[in-house]
């Protein structure tokens, strides 16, 4: 996989062994229930997989996880830096996931987010996604997740 230039000093590239404890970091930062490294490491061998980090000057600022299989594309798990956020990095990374996803021949690119966190799901609309369901009290038993979907075709 192609390491893709972005912002200037702004690097998307393949997810690494030795990146992930800056990402736990961003992780434990981002999430109530963050995952453990053992979920990157999986991520990392999986061979459906396709994590890569946002990197700038030297420092790991970002992070997406996307899983490919057949004509389905899903993001996993997707966070930035809380000092870096407003800066575009998200959107970055899920522009990026996208070309990924089409360059694996998926037909549609799914995610969930929590129904509360309204600043990741105007991300996601402006992305193009579109709601397509809820699952009810998904996460820790108490907020929904939102479903959504991009096609793209």
């Amino acid at each position: 996989m192609r390491s893709m230039p972005t912002q200037p000093g702004t690097l998307i590239r393949p997810m690494a062994e030795a990146d992930l404890d800056a990402i736990l970091a961003i992780e434990q930062a981002s999430f109530s229930v963050p995952w453990k490294r053992d979920h990157f490491a999986h991520e990392l061998s999986a061979p459906y997989s396709f994590p890569f980090v946002a990197e700038h000057a030297g420092v790991i600022i970002g992070y997406v996880c996307l899983m490919s299989l057949f004509e389905e594309a899903q993001i996993l798990d997707i966070a930035v830096a809380p000092d870096q956020r407003g800066r575009g990095i998200a959107r970055l990374l899920m522009d990026y996931a996208i070309i990924v996803a089409r360059e694996k021949r998926a037909e549609l690119l799914a995610l969930e987010v929590r129904s509360t966190n309204s600043s990741a799901i105007t991300l996601y609309e402006r992305c193009g996604f579109v709601r397509t369901g809820v699952r009810s009290k998904y996460y820790e038993g108490r907020d929904d997740a939102v479903l959504m979907e991009l096609a793209l075709l």
